[in-house]
């Protein structure tokens, strides 16, 4: 072999060792300082089985037709039931791979995404979103005056950091301060929710490049504002990597990951495992058959299929979702393949907003509701993470118990049935010490 040709071969050679001890060596940090956090507490099977009945409670008094629960302790699944029906009028029984509308539980994959191009070195944090989205150069913020509404310039630039903590300013136009606004610009609450967009013939950028036309709610940085934070940042994902986002996804995340029902829009052949959504009665915990349509059953199957939402336009199962979060909760690796780095994940899991969110307790990362302390967000410990979809499907991740737990309901609005906490308590009070 050519001497420069032997040179290069034994510098890949040694780059390659290097790149796999260092991968491995950040595994095993991972591992010990995971370790040296988490209680020891195992599931107790027999006291676990009881989520049975808790879910089977909700379904016999009608507050949710049907749902799906899964929890994994350690990369296990040890509990994994569904009760009820996916289609209540058809007798279609509910089954643990039925396919959920999961909403704002897509805002967690679009903050990884955007994670990944910061890692890359492709976008900073604390970049403007105007370098990507020109509208948002000169926002504007609306302030309630005496004598009504008054428009001003932001006082600094939006910046990526700030839509991922959602302290952007930005909300989905439901306040009277803005409302009519939005809906001139066929944004916000009219005929549809603020944040559903899957019957949009345009895709989700141009909607977000004329939302940076209008002025926004508070001064960027000054509150928590819940809003159309992480769509923007999902058409930051597309312009930076040249990809439409569900092909990000796809290459990046939920591909590598083998979330294979993972999905903007559902293939035809996967629609009888579409649940069906369901909406309260006034008056009453019962729930009903929600109307087709965007304030209903939505158009995630016969729609255009052309607006990928990253703030809340996913479909996916619990196994599926439950794989993402070990992915998180796993310091940003799985099976093998690493996603994001342990550092990254630190910082999307813990408290960057003071509090911004909630003075008891209760944070926000970069893309994820934070517990500061144990009490403060029902049984979970201080540490866990976690957040909801607008259907009333939820997630909490508690690194202190190695839980990953998945709640699938269709309830929109979702209405506050009582489910959430009482598969929270019942999971949790399986926690036993390992004899």
């Amino acid at each position: 072999m050519h001497p420069k040709r032997l040179i290069q071969s034994s510098s890949l050679l040694l780059l390659g060792t290097f790149l796999l001890f260092l991968t491995v060596a950040q595994g095993t940090a991972w591992a010990q300082y995971h370790d040296s956090l988490t209680s020891g507490n195992v599931l107790d099977p027999d006291r676990l089985s009881q989520v049975d009945s808790v879910l089977q409670h909700y379904v016999d008094e009608g507050r949710v037709a049907g749902v799906v629960g899964l929890v994994m302790q350690d990369g296990e699944i040890v509990y994994e039931h569904a009760a009820g029906w996916a289609d209540r009028e058809s007798n279609r029984r509910m089954g643990t791979d039925a396919i959920f509308r999961i909403a704002s539980q897509t805002k967690a994959i679009t903050s990884a995404a955007i994670l990944m191009l910061v890692e890359e070195g492709k976008i900073n944090l604390n970049d403007p979103i105007s370098r990507w989205m020109p509208t948002f150069e000169n926002s504007t913020v609306a302030v309630q005056t005496d004598t009504g509404r008054a428009i001003v310039p932001a006082n600094r630039p939006i910046t990526i950091e700030h839509l991922l903590t959602h302290t952007s300013g930005i909300s989905y136009g439901g306040s009277s301060l803005v409302a009519d606004l939005y809906k001139e610009k066929g944004l916000g609450y009219g005929d549809t929710y603020g944040w559903y967009t899957a019957d949009d013939e345009e895709p989700i950028c141009e909607t977000m490049d004329r939302l940076g036309t209008l002025p926004f709610v508070a001064q960027p940085g000054s509150d928590w504002v819940y809003g159309y934070n992480t769509d923007i940042l999902g058409c930051v994902v597309e312009r930076v990597s040249g990809l439409p986002l569900d092909q990000f996804f796809l290459q990046r995340i939920t591909g590598p990951l083998g979330m294979e029902d993972t999905h903007f829009f559902l293939p035809p052949e996967k629609e009888e495992r579409l649940a069906t959504v369901y909406t309260p009665t006034e008056g009453s915990n019962r729930v009903l058959r929600a109307p087709d349509g965007p304030r209903g059953q939505g158009d995630y199957v016969e729609g255009p299929r052309r607006s990928f939402a990253g703030g809340a336009g996913l479909l996916s199962t619990a196994r599926d979702y439950a794989r993402f979060l070990e992915m998180i909760r796993r310091g940003g690796a799985l099976d093998g393949k690493r996603y994001l780095s342990p550092h990254t994940i630190a910082l999307m899991t813990s408290n960057q907003v003071g509090d911004l969110f909630s003075d008891e307790g209760m944070g926000f990362g970069l893309g994820f509701e934070t517990s500061d302390r144990l009490g403060a967000n029902g049984f979970t410990s201080a540490g866990t993470f976690g957040w909801s979809g607008a259907y009333g499907t939820d997630y909490e991740v508690d690194p202190k118990e190695d839980l990953v737990t998945v709640l699938m309901i269709q309830v929109v609005p979702y209405y506050g049935s009582g489910i959430r906490e009482a598969f929270e308590s019942a999971v949790y009070q399986a926690l036993v010490p390992a004899e």
